[in-house]
């Protein structure tokens, strides 16, 4: 899909305020607001925009621990991955998870009531056969940036 300033400026915009009214946007992209809509439903259905959400600070509602955790896999074909990636697909304490290259296989962020809870979230992890060579736990002690992607200048 070919974007141009208009497209770019839209996306940068929900980027930052994912609640504005299209007619808001419409007026910070410089666009009337029948175009302005058709261009976010294009990106949309592109797949640019693939969805709005509020960022909550759980923090605030009830006390957890957040831990970054990476993780080598023992075995290392395509179907090691994959099981692992299933596994992983249905914690909902497994906030998100990256597949790497280079000396570790995955980095994971975790968020949990506690460090007994990690704990007990990785003990059934290695139990399920997840296929853990090794992992390692990075306790957050408090969070200091969590930005989107800065989006590139636009072409054309």
């Amino acid at each position: 899909m070919k974007l141009d300033p208009f497209d770019m400026a839209i996306l940068r915009e929900l980027q930052v305020n994912g609640r504005i009214t299209k007619t808001a946007l419409a007026a910070k992209v410089n666009l009337s607001p029948s175009p302005c809509w058709e261009r976010l439903r294009k990106l949309e259905d592109g797949g640019l925009i693939t969805a709005y959400r509020a960022m909550v600070e759980i923090r605030r509602i009830v006390p957890v621990t957040e831990v970054i955790v990476e993780v080598t896999l023992s075995g290392h074909k395509a179907e090691d991955f994959r099981h692992f990636e299933t596994l992983v697909q249905d914690l909902p304490q497994v906030q998100a998870c990256w597949a790497t290259g280079g000396g570790i296989d995955y980095i994971l962020r975790v968020v949990v009531a506690d460090v007994d809870a990690y704990q007990g979230l990785m003990d059934r992890l290695l139990d399920t056969g997840a296929g853990i060579e090794r992992y390692f736990g990075y306790i957050v002690t408090k969070p200091v940036k969590d930005a989107p992607a800065p989006l590139p200048p636009a072409a054309g």
